[in-house]
């Protein structure tokens, strides 16, 4: 698989190394175009202009010569506009000159957009990476690479994430990467089997097992051989199921329903779930024998509000798909940005898509904006209009450990982060028995609860 790094450079005011986290931004999309360039901040601030070596490679004329400020105070990314031509805007909000506000997830400097991080030497090292159809921001490079490191050394991986973040992709690593690469990739998802037929369809039928069966039938495990079986969703399997699924794991030998005599087969096997497999034994939807057996080692698929880098790719390799020539205005790459997308990169692919249609059945040169659906990338509503917010899947007890790392304890910033409501947030924190206060700089963990 060729793969081709998208401005991996050198930290353009000089790399920290070391274990401290250096706070920066990152040039994700310049004068119509997806971008990549890291910058991390000299000094704890940085003044944006067009002279800056940051738009060297991605020269953009309708930002002014000293166009913005942008500190980091420890905590936040305060931004404040220096009386451009064409104004700074902080989430999406125009400010007024010389006052400073904060900018959780993106600034716009004329038409080019630059994404805070609280570490940007992840970007520094691998940059953004575009692998035949898919977009590889570093959060979701260090994912392949522990699945590939997972195939390398052993036979299984269990991988956990939410849906639509790309546990496929993750599974699919793993089979590239083992010695079986050359054999069957064998993807189900048993939440789509049908009740009652999971145990015919797994492990296959010998002719005259049951009425209507004429002719022996190969089941998946089998089609696997030689290669790698994924079962997403393991957990929605039955019980009865799911000890058979141990046994062949176990013994490497198959029982079609209705044979006598086991066949012998060779796979690697990954499952995954949309939720932490522990979760699903304390509910006794999953065997705490298949859970020992599957559930290690383990890789997380980040969701997409943790790969804010990709989106402009995602979005410009769609509009490429649906028109040639068709490109990408600020304002709906800065849009995408701000929403949550509860159903990440699977949800912003049809989103987009649609958008570019609109735009091309428009006759428009360039997706905007208003080609995109209000209700994209936001949380749901219950039926009737009434106004509500989603209630987030509950994050595992490493995403929450993650978020509070990145956050430095505060509990509005993780919330943020994780689309819940911070009563919300505490309420994960108490069931996995977190202390918000523990991940504050040490000055600030004696006062109140992390807010």
């Amino acid at each position: 698989m060729s793969a081709e790094t998208m401005d991996r450079s050198d930290p353009l005011t000089g790399g920290q190394r070391g274990p401290t986290p250096a706070p920066g931004l990152v040039l994700v999309f310049a004068a119509g175009k997806p971008a990549a360039v890291p910058l991390a901040l000299d000094g704890a601030e940085v003044e944006i202009g067009r002279d800056h070596p940051i738009f060297a490679a991605h020269p953009d004329t309708r930002v002014s010569r000293r166009n913005s400020l942008v500190r980091f105070d420890g905590r936040r990314f305060m931004v404040i506009d220096l009386g451009s031509r064409n104004g700074t805007f902080a989430d999406g909000a125009e400010l007024p000159p010389d006052t400073a506000r904060e900018a959780a997830r993106v600034i716009r400097v004329g038409d080019s957009l630059l994404v805070p991080i609280r570490d940007v030497r992840p970007m520094q090292r691998l940059g953004v990476r575009v692998a035949g159809d898919r977009i590889e921001g570093p959060s979701l490079q260090h994912a392949l690479e522990a699945a590939a490191q997972a195939a390398r050394l052993g036979k299984t991986l269990h991988i956990t994430g939410e849906s639509g973040a790309g546990k496929e992709g993750l599974a699919r690593a793993f089979h590239a990467c083992g010695p079986a690469s050359g054999g069957p990739f064998q993807a189900v998802n048993c939440a789509t089997i049908p009740e009652g037929v999971a145990e015919r369809l797994l492990f296959g039928t010998k002719r005259g097992a049951y009425s209507g069966a004429e002719a022996d039938a190969q089941g998946y495990m089998e089609a696997a051989h030689g290669g790698t079986l994924f079962l997403d969703e393991v957990a929605e399997l039955s019980p009865a199921v799911q000890a058979k699924l141990l046994r062949v794991l176990e013994t490497g030998e198959v029982l079609p329903l209705g044979a006598s005599k086991p066949r012998r087969i060779e796979l690697r096997f990954c499952s995954a779930t949309h939720r932490d497999l522990r979760a699903h034994v304390a509910a006794g939807t999953l065997r705490e024998d298949l859970y020992f057996r599957i559930a290690t080692p383990r890789v997380i698929a980040p969701p997409l509000r943790e790969r804010p880098e990709e989106i402009p790719w995602l979005l410009q390799a769609e509009a490429e798909r649906t028109a040639r020539g068709l490109a990408l205005h600020v304002s709906l790459v800065e849009a995408c940005l701000l929403r949550a997308w509860p159903g990440n990169v699977r949800e912003l692919l049809a989103e987009a898509r649609s958008a570019a249609q609109s735009a091309h059945a428009a006759g428009s040169a360039r997706v905007e904006r208003t080609h995109l659906s209000s209700t994209a990338g936001s949380a749901f509503a219950p039926p009737g209009g009434a106004a509500a917010v989603k209630k987030p899947s509950e994050p595992t007890r490493a995403h929450l450990v993650s978020a509070l790392k990145r956050a430095e304890g505060n509990v509005s910033a993780a919330a943020r982060e994780l689309g819940a409501h911070r009563t919300q947030l505490r309420r994960w924190l108490a069931r996995h028995g977190l202390d918000a206060r523990a991940y504050a700089p040490q000055g600030r963990r004696t006062r109140g609860k992390g807010d």
